[in-house]
């Protein structure tokens, strides 16, 4: 009779005597198995974007996650980097616990900063599939192209004269990845442009006769004497034809010289190493036996705390960092004050959100949503549409929300007062969920009303007060005729470009 005990010890000698459990991602796989060693040389010092998974091998979130990691490698290759950490090696615990990894898996979108180095990350929270992580990747690529038109081909042309200059001429209004990533490997070597068709007289000095065309203008050389590329358009193909006139930038970046650990480090290795072990080893007892982790992601119990993108060579080389938690937006507590602010004949465009009396977790996720947005912005000095919320206790909430026809708890809109315009949040379903309120969706909704993109509803009439006539001027006073400048429109009028659906089951090679 074999004794339970005498099974269970057996059991465990057996597992101890397996080896370790290997990566998801193979030597043969597309996506880039990276790690503290070597992030900084292979991600940090790229000019390309990234996407960076850290994961551990025994998570089940992980392993679903692998094919639409794995399709998206396959479709973004040659345009942007898909990256993977595993957590569940040893040496990687300090760094994983750096970037602040609570939960498996985490993805993280990196970025090329202003100087070299010193990138920006980014949370990736946007859809699990080979097509959502697609499209976030692509939006991220730095474009490097000039748009050149026939007004100003001229100036583009005498512009540094001797530096070689590629254009492709198109009929598409939208840059393609390809070509982004194509100007990010020669870049500061040579200047790449795009010529729409509808540009005729560049079209005809240029003899080109189909789209997509692209001409090389070796430097120092005449228009006249561009080289017209007539090979596939595939990127490496156009690489090596560009590389007759300049060298592309290498990648990754060459080895450099490691710079000493500073004493006053904010998170000792040590410590961010134990700390991730501690959560490590917690969450893998309760895999797959309790219900603490969402459907898509497996969290932590006890994390080190966040910190953005380290450089494990060098503390002098960090990424921008948001501090956390961001400020509360504005609240516009009465009527006068939204009117004020944002009902007014002149007042631009602001975003407000409307508030039931008692806030629930999507009020809160949105209201945060919102402020780390203003916040990002701030830090950045970009300029940005004002945020308000108007809570209940406002009685112009129920009025405004009436006029406009708007009766969910929780309403976010875009009101401009002088053009007398408004354009709701759009949700999925019949009221906003926390999917409808994530930074990243948010944002895509605030540029697009930026650059004058999507419908807008006219405001009824009498939900704007008029403007009250100057008085006229006495007689015997003289009239004085002062300068009006004409105001500018907070919404620039830019040409839409083409919408282009992104296509997954293709390399992005279309120029």
């Amino acid at each position: 009779m074999v004794h339970t005990a005498t099974l269970t010890a057996a059991a465990a000698a057996l597992l101890c005597a397996l080896p370790v459990q290997a990566g998801l991602y193979p030597k043969s796989s597309a996506v880039l198995s990276i790690d503290g060693k070597n992030y900084d040389r292979l991600i940090a010092q790229s000019n390309h974007t990234s996407i960076v998974e850290f994961y551990a091998p025994w998570c089940g979130h992980c392993k679903n996650l692998q094919p639409a990691y794995e399709k998206a490698a396959q479709n973004l290759k040659g345009l942007a980097k898909v990256a993977a950490v595993n957590c569940d090696e040893e040496s990687n615990k300090q760094f994983c616990g750096t970037f602040g990894v609570q939960g498996f898996p985490t993805l993280k979108i990196v970025k090329p900063g202003q100087k070299t180095g010193r990138p920006i990350v980014e949370d990736y929270n946007g859809p699990r599939t080979a097509k959502g992580i697609v499209e976030a990747v692509m939006d991220k690529i730095p474009n490097l192209v000039k748009r050149v038109t026939d007004k100003d081909l001229e100036t583009f042309l005498a512009d540094a004269n001797e530096t070689p200059k590629a254009l492709l001429f198109t009929d598409k209004g939208k840059t393609s990845g390809l070509l982004k990533a194509v100007a990010i490997d020669f870049k500061g070597s040579i200047k790449v442009a795009q010529i729409r068709n509808t540009d005729k007289a560049s079209v005809e000095l240029f003899g080109v006769t189909k789209f997509p065309t692209l001409v090389l203008l070796p430097g120092g050389k005449e228009a006249a004497e561009g080289i017209v590329y007539d090979g596939e358009l595939k990127k490496d193909a156009i690489v090596a034809f560009l590389s007759q006139a300049a060298t592309p930038n290498p990648d990754p970046a060459p080895p450099k010289v490691k710079v000493p650990k500073k004493k006053d480090s904010k998170i000792s290795p040590d410590k961010a190493k134990a700390a991730f072990e501690k959560a490590s080893k917690s969450h893998a007892k309760a895999d797959g036996s309790t219900a603490g982790a969402t459907a898509t992601e497996e969290v932590l119990e006890d994390g080190a705390k966040p910190t953005e993108s380290p450089s494990p060579e060098a503390d002098t080389e960090k990424p921008v960092v948001l501090p956390d938690p961001a400020p509360a937006i504005p609240t516009l507590a009465t009527e006068g004050q939204l009117k004020k602010e944002c009902l007014g004949p002149k007042t631009g465009t602001c975003i407000l959100a409307f508030t039931a009396e008692t806030e629930d977790a999507t009020t809160k996720k949105a209201l945060e949503a919102l402020a780390e947005l203003a916040h990002k912005h701030a830090i950045a000095k970009r300029n940005t549409l004002p945020f308000f919320v108007v809570p209940k206790s406002n009685v112009a909430q129920d009025v405004v929300k009436a006029a406009i026809s708007l009766d969910a708890p929780l309403e976010i809109v875009a009101i401009n007062g002088r053009r007398g315009w408004w354009r709701k949040l759009p949700a999925k379903g019949s009221a906003i969920k926390d999917e409808d309120v994530t930074v990243e969706a948010i944002e895509s909704w605030v540029d697009a009303i930026k650059m004058g993109e999507g419908s807008k509803e006219k405001l009824p009439e009498g939900l704007i007060p008029t403007e009250p006539e100057a008085p006229e001027p006495q007689a015997e006073h003289p009239i004085v005729v002062e300068e009006i400048l004409e105001e500018v429109d907070d919404e620039p009028k830019t040409e839409k470009p083409a919408a282009e659906e992104t296509k997954v089951d293709d390399k992005h090679d279309e120029l």
